[in-house]
């Protein structure tokens, strides 16, 4: 199978602290992620003043605080974003960043970046994704707090993108493009789709790892899996289901203050993760059934082949009391017994001897 792409999500867990932003980028390049991805915001433009935190992050971090209180905090300056692009680089790393604000997005994409991703809160943000959408890049969609029809909506906005110069007039002008055999064409280049459920930590009764199906056969996009449940099992599982994008909040330490720390990895989890999500790619195998190379000295002595049960005298018949099968590395294949029946001996056996029917006669 092709190797997948493990997207270490530092996230938010920077704490606003440029060490720790860097520290998180040498965690992810050490653990042997592929990428390592932050989030860009302006919190003045993403909460109102009055917006409360969502529940895990009230029972996370004060209660007392509004969502922008703890947005503004957090937020990633954007010179430091190509401080950290490029430090990225130079380990090796894919540096990543989810855009949450029409502002923040034109600044993502004028860094260039190689691949872009919608976040669950904002697949419905129409204006927001088809800008993304326009850079014509890799494009991860992820599905958190999603149904099927607002998917389908967010999908239709990118293909509209995926064509068009300016804006829709209207989801109308949306919905007549998409039939587009260009725009499905476009789609299918550019969309990944991750599979999320948007708790942190996630329970696991509520993960629901066999949605990824869904997916990928309602539109017949690859599929990945945004996980936040706790530990390395359902990722690893989830790309047993073919994930071929994997990402996972990690944090340098779980007891920081903040409200992605307690459901993130440690740097050491993260490397176990990568690692087990290799094995499991090698177990995967390419899916041909097929004798494996390791087999192939196990087979020619397991397999059992013909062999005379009584001596046949040369122009005696076959018959099933003077053949039965045995292992051995000579002879003819057991499959062939029931042809064998019936037959005349070319050549005399004695008892286990293997029997052919070859011109040497002798197997």
């Amino acid at each position: 199978m092709s190797k997948t792409f493990v997207i270490a999500e530092a996230g938010v867990n920077h704490n606003g602290d440029a060490d720790l932003a860097f520290a998180l980028v040498d965690a992810a390049a050490q653990a042997g992620a592929d990428a390592v991805k932050f989030q860009t915001f302006q919190a003045d433009l993403l909460a109102t003043r009055q917006t409360p935190k969502a529940q895990y992050q009230k029972e996370l971090t004060d209660a007392s605080e509004s969502q922008w209180q703890m947005l503004k905090r957090l937020e990633l300056p954007q010179v430091l974003h190509h401080q950290l692009k490029d430090y990225a680089e130079q380990l090796g790393l894919e540096f990543m960043s989810t855009g949450f604000d029409l502002p923040s997005t034109e600044f993502l994409l004028n860094l260039q970046l190689k691949r872009y991703k919608i976040p669950s809160g904002e697949l419905t943000n129409a204006p927001l994704v088809w800008l993304t959408a326009r850079s014509g890049k890799p494009l991860i969609l992820s599905t958190g707090m999603a149904t099927l029809g607002e998917i389908e909506l967010a999908l239709a906005v990118v293909a509209h993108a995926s064509t068009a110069d300016v804006p829709p007039a209207g989801l109308r002008e949306v919905w007549q493009n998409w039939s587009s055999i260009a725009a499905q064409q476009n789609l299918k280049k550019q969309v990944t789709l991750l599979h999320c459920t948007s708790q942190y930590p996630c329970p696991d009764e509520q993960v629901n790892l066999a949605a990824m199906t869904t997916l990928a056969q309602s539109f017949q996009l690859p599929v990945g899996y945004s996980d936040h449940s706790d530990g390395l099992l359902v990722p690893v599982a989830a790309v047993a289901r073919g994930a071929t994008i994997i990402e996972k909040h990690f944090t340098l330490d779980r007891n920081l203050p903040g409200p992605d720390h307690k459901a993130s990895l440690t740097p050491g989890e993260l490397k176990d993760m990568v690692q087990q999500i290799r094995r499991v790619e090698l177990l995967l195998g390419s899916g041909i059934k097929a004798p494996q190379a390791v087999e192939l000295d196990t087979q020619q002595v397991v397999r059992q082949r013909i062999v005379a049960k009584t001596a046949i005298a040369a122009g005696q018949t076959f018959t099933a009391e003077n053949l039965t099968s045995a292992r051995s590395c000579r002879g003819t294949a057991a499959i062939h017994y029931w042809d064998l029946l019936g037959q005349t001996a070319t050549c005399s056996y004695q008892a286990m001897d293997p029997v052919t029917q070859e011109p040497s006669c002798k197997a």
